[in-house]
């Protein structure tokens, strides 16, 4: 099809889908002067994985969390401080676009955002590849740009952006929270290894994670880290040589990171050693009772089973749960967060504005430096130059179908302040004090098995 085609295409079809996204979005909130009087939509881009292996442990989750977001702001019904309709009144359409495939895909279907249908933002990317290719480009268009997903510390590590932003914490969070919570919870540990795909995001987790272990435990043995080929499915070489450690890291999610516990368990894996999984939520939300006791388990940041029991995540939770019939794992916390940072930073860029719609440079300015609340509670965008987000985490250990001795650290502990690279943090400065963490919560979270509701029971 020629790009004249394409282009009287997008001509024709966009304004329609904005007239069946703004029609939805009336009946929705049932106030036909709101439609009379409702400012041109703001467009937004999403991308994330529809198709392929990561679709059904983060696409999926972070494509329905955009829908509901969306679908919720226009109708006002997100809780305060969100329940202003839309984006300061005017009401969002949604262009969604799938992940998969090569960066090079991706840089494509980023320019057609941009320039084809004159996206006003774009909100994606779960793989820290496509993040990379796709970054320079939101300076190269001026195009507010928004990561929601990705976790590899080099996008403001040694760059500097004006229109991209992430609103999640990066790796190096997920990995000292990790190694800080194995040297409190296993004071006489000796031997550790990894089980982590050959894969950029997977060798950087473990690679922190083992300087963060070495730094807290002086002594400390490393067995082998073992690397295998993304989406394999067997593990016994790598199984038989991490069986001598006491602790065994391992970033592994979606089918391979079930495929890993369930081989674990038939070559017993876990009679002598535990698995640290640092991204391993949506795993254990999807296994439940058949994730080995003694299993450490963190979300990525204060989500799912980790979240604070707030008025926002209440909403978020019981929302996601009564549309899409399962319970919300992290991919979904984390596209919502999002979406809510791009809500408070343009409505703070409005305000200033004299309450009119506010260009790109003034909701990059709003956006820097920018606090606001999340389904997974606080966030604040002070690294980056005021463009990376941090937030506190937590971790927990699986004990009978329950995660108990959870533990929160505070961002400050677990990332390097602005302007230190992660690496050269944690090899001089991260733990400069004895470790110190959360003291462990007297609540113990129900793990959800198959979608089942989460509960919480004192003990």
């Amino acid at each position: 099809m020629s790009t004249h085609i394409r282009s009287s295409l997008r001509r024709t079809v966009r304004p329609a889908l904005c007239a069946i996204s703004l029609a939805a979005a009336s009946a929705a909130a049932g106030s036909g002067a709101w439609a009379a009087q409702e400012p041109p939509p703001v467009t937004m881009g999403v991308v994330t994985f529809l198709s392929g292996p990561s679709a059904e442990p983060f696409g999926v989750p972070a494509r329905n969390a955009a829908e509901l977001m969306i679908r919720a702001l226009n109708a006002g019904e997100v809780p305060a401080p969100y329940d202003a309709r839309g984006f300061g009144g005017a009401p969002i359409v949604m262009k969604l676009v799938d992940e998969a495939g090569a960066t090079e895909r991706q840089v494509d279907e980023y320019r057609k955002l941009v320039e084809d249908d004159d996206v006003d933002m774009v909100v994606g990317y779960v793989s820290s590849a496509n993040c990379m290719a796709v970054a320079p480009l939101a300076d190269e268009l001026k195009r507010l740009t928004v990561l929601f997903g990705c976790g590899t510390p080099r996008i403001f590590e040694g760059a500097s952006y004006r229109y991209l932003f992430r609103t999640g914490a990066t790796t190096t969070m997920d990995s000292t929270a990790a190694a800080l919570y194995v040297a409190e919870t296993k004071p006489s540990l000796k031997k550790v290894s990894g089980i982590n795909p050959d894969y950029a995001w997977d060798q950087g987790s473990w690679s922190a994670f083992e300087a963060a272990i070495k730094r807290l435990v002086p002594g400390v043995q490393i067995i082998r880290p073992q690397t295998y080929e993304l989406l394999v499915g067997e593990y016994a070489p790598e199984i038989s040589i991490a069986r001598g450690a006491e602790v065994v890291h391992s970033s592994v999610w979606g089918s391979d990171a079930e495929a890993l516990i369930e081989q674990g368990i038939s070559r017993e894996l876990f009679r002598r050693s535990t698995l640290v999984m640092t991204a391993g939520g949506p795993t254990i939300t999807r296994l439940g009772t058949r994730v080995p006791d003694g299993t450490i388990v963190g979300a990525r940041g204060p989500f799912a089973m980790f979240a604070p029991d707030t008025g926002l995540h209440r909403w978020f939770h019981d929302a996601y749960r009564k549309r899409y019939l399962v319970e919300p794992s992290y991919p979904a916390y984390k596209m919502a967060q999002a979406i809510l940072g791009v809500k408070s930073a343009w409505e703070k860029a409005q305000a200033a504005n004299g309450h009119t719609r506010p260009s790109q440079e003034q909701t990059a300015t709003a956006f820097e430096h920018l606090s606001f609340e999340g389904p997974g509670g606080r966030v604040d965008m002070s690294r980056g130059k005021g463009h990376q987000a941090v937030q506190d985490t937590a971790y927990g250990t699986v004990r009978r179908g329950q995660l108990v001795d959870v533990r929160r650290y505070p961002a400050a502990l677990t990332t390097p302040p602005d302007g230190v690279g992660s690496e050269e943090w944690i090899r001089t400065r991260f733990a400069a004090t004895s470790p110190r963490g959360g003291d462990p919560e007297s609540l113990a979270t129900a793990i959800p098995n198959r979608g089942l509701a989460t509960s919480f029971s004192a003990r």
